[in-house]
């Protein structure tokens, strides 16, 4: 049997590059070389493609935060349709390609911008299509999305850029009906970046701008009273189904913010499975299908929830849907991974079974028409 060629893209044009190199070095690591041959592709900051030689090394390895340089290899561009799938290099070499594995979180990688460019080059790949990739990267469209399909959300607010320099009182008037505190965040971007807990009128302002710089839209979200962060992790196409449940709780950080989740060894805890009621796990598994379905996602997703600290003693909290991620965390510790081998999906695999679906998925839309049908007078 020939070894199927799998391209892992990372890197990319975000402010989570580096997280996405440490997640595809995982990747890399877990694929079988018996059964794949791996084509590491990475993505610079600049957006240029290269073919690199090896996996990104680790921090560890390197004594830094890893990324995709202009020296890591030849550059590279993809070419496809009809059954020609390779990237084909600037020295002439060609690279056949049977599937692609995105490793790219954040803007230009998670939001449909590079599953819409593959789609385009008949390519099958791992995870979300173009619309639920992007849905899934925005925080204002996705929650509309989720009330519809009746998720119970948080309060908030989304704030546009040019709403906030024209009308800075009617924003904090918003935000006051909101109440302090609250979180402010960029609608379109991950890994907590750029996120702020905002504590009173004061820092409002900061917290807005600082969402600003990597985006045009910032959500306003009330801080729910001491939450429990609980994820739980989806697998599948048409029929998906959910992990175990598990629960985050930072150490010595007032949140789970960005360096909680990659800068310090320390910053959290991983409680798998969360410590909760049958009852309370059984809605958080059927919510993160529904949240799945609801932005017609495919491949994979992690859902992430709050549930919020009971008023009564033996009485369970609300329970919040916050967002999902349809390119989670991939590191060998991510929680989405974790997740999947509490529930008896080891991390080798669970990269298999994510492969076999992009397949499965791009020959059952491979079979549909493209051309219109016959006029009729």
């Amino acid at each position: 049997m020939s070894r199927r060629r799998v391209g892992v893209l990372f890197g990319g044009r975000s402010a989570e590059h580096e997280i996405s190199c440490i997640s595809a070095r995982s990747v890399i690591d877990a694929l079988d070389p018996e059964r794949t041959e791996v084509i590491p592709i990475g993505i610079t900051k600049e957006g240029r493609w290269h073919l690199v030689s090896g996996p990104p090394p680790l921090p560890a390895e390197s004594g830094r935060m890893p990324e995709v340089t202009e020296r890591d290899g030849a550059r590279v561009e993809l070419a496809g349709g009809g059954a020609v799938r390779e990237l084909v290099a600037v020295d002439g070499r060609r690279e056949p390609i049977d599937v692609v594995f995105p490793v790219l979180h954040g803007s230009l990688g998670e939001d449909g911008a590079v599953q819409g460019m593959l789609e385009l080059a008949g390519v099958p790949y791992v995870g979300a299509g173009v619309l639920a990739s992007a849905v899934g990267m925005d925080k204002d469209v996705q929650k509309a999305l989720f009330a519809r399909a009746g998720l119970p959300l948080v309060n908030h607010e989304v704030v546009r850029e040019p709403e906030w320099r024209e009308d800075e009182e009617g924003v904090a008037a918003r935000a006051q009906t909101l109440g302090y505190p609250l979180f402010s965040k960029p609608a379109a971007l991950g890994s907590s970046v750029g996120v702020v807990k905002v504590h009173g009128p004061e820092d409002l302002a900061a917290g807005i701008e600082e969402a600003f710089r990597y985006g045009r839209k910032a959500v306003l979200e009330r801080a729910v009273p001491s939450p429990r962060e609980v994820e739980c992790a989806v697998l599948g196409n048409d029929d998906p189904v959910a992990s175990v449940v598990g629960e985050i709780v930072p150490t010595g950080h007032e949140f789970y913010d960005y360096a909680a989740k990659y800068l310090d060894e320390d910053g959290a805890e991983l409680r798998i499975p969360a410590d909760l009621e049958p009852a309370v796990a059984e809605r958080v598994q059927r919510f993160a299908v529904a949240a799945f379905r609801a932005i017609d996602c495919a491949g994979m997703a992690r859902v992430d929830f709050f549930v919020e600290a009971a008023q009564e003693a033996g009485s369970a909290g609300a329970l919040w849907v916050n967002e999902i991620n349809t390119i989670p965390g991939f590191t060998s510790i991510s929680m989405y991974p974790k997740l999947w081998e509490a529930s008896g999906l080891a991390y080798p695999d669970l990269i298999e079974r994510l492969l076999d679906l992009a397949v499965e998925r791009h020959e059952s839309d491979r079979g549909r028409s493209t051309a219109a049908g016959e006029l009729r007078s």
